[in-house]
């Protein structure tokens, strides 16, 4: 059993400090800019590019690669598959985002055809944990980590204890983007982080901390993600170990959020 220190959670922040990694990010139309700001700021290279000419190179040479089905047309669904077939066969490490897979059968059938070519993660919210039912195949339980996020975030994996974190701030849920930027982060963290477990709780431990701080600044969401991404690029760890509300629990369930 792992049982991570602040300082364990911090080592993931502090491997992005001194690693640049490249991300290649096939998200929505509405999170491209704020998921790019969002990597450049925890010092990660964004690239976003879905041309059928283009993905398979640019998925190749990145370190890590994020599938956001928030707008799942016909041009993009050609391009996850591609990119994710070309990062099984090459060893890039994959996040997987379901957005709103609970609201339409295809999209999660879609999605369970990704989920083949076995991503490192997956980010989700409850909704779309329960229509994906990864509970029920365990080929995803005992190799993908699962961070459910809600009003606690919990990370599971195979059967290690989940983790549980308390942070993050209300104007996080009035910010369009918030999750797919942290999918982004999460592909980044299994990048340069071995223990993937670590990795996903670590990169999701000082993105909720660095909107805990940020909100305690901020009047309104207007000014939210101006102090998200300053939180994100200037975080220290005696901020970061103050404010971090983590624990490790048997059985939980995740709430929805």
């Amino acid at each position: 059993m792992n049982t991570y220190s602040a300082r364990d959670l911090w080592s993931v922040r502090l491997a992005m400090q001194e690693r640049t990694v490249r991300v290649h990010c096939l998200t929505n139309l509405v999170a491209q800019s704020f998921t790019a700001n969002t990597l450049l700021a925890c010092r990660a290279v964004p690239s976003m590019t879905i041309s059928p000419e283009e993905v398979a190179d640019f998925t190749a040479s990145s370190g890590a690669l994020l599938v956001n089905l928030g707008t799942l047309d016909a041009a993009r669904k050609g391009a996850m598959l591609t990119a994710v077939s070309t990062a099984k066969a090459n060893g890039v490490p994959w996040v997987i985002d379901p957005v709103l897979v609970e609201r339409s059968p295809t999209r999660c059938q879609f999605a369970h055809e990704l989920l083949r070519y076995g991503p490192d993660a997956v980010r989700c919210n409850k909704p779309e944990l329960d229509a994906l039912a990864l509970e029920r195949h365990s080929e995803h339980a005992d190799k993908t980590v699962v961070a459910c996020t809600g009003a606690i975030d919990r990370i599971s994996f195979g059967a290690q204890p989940v983790i549980e974190l308390s942070n993050g701030h209300p104007f996080m849920a009035q910010v369009t983007a918030m999750g797919c930027a942290l999918g982004a982060v999460m592909a980044a963290s299994v990048a340069l982080v071995e223990d993937r477990r670590l990795a996903v709780a670590g990169a999701l431990a000082f993105f909720s901390v660095a909107g805990e701080l940020a909100g305690r600044q901020c009047s309104g969401p207007g000014s939210f993600p101006a102090a998200f991404l300053d939180q994100l690029y200037s975080i220290s760890f005696e901020d970061f170990s103050a404010c971090l509300n983590y624990r490790q629990v048997s059985n939980p369930q995740c709430e929805e959020g």
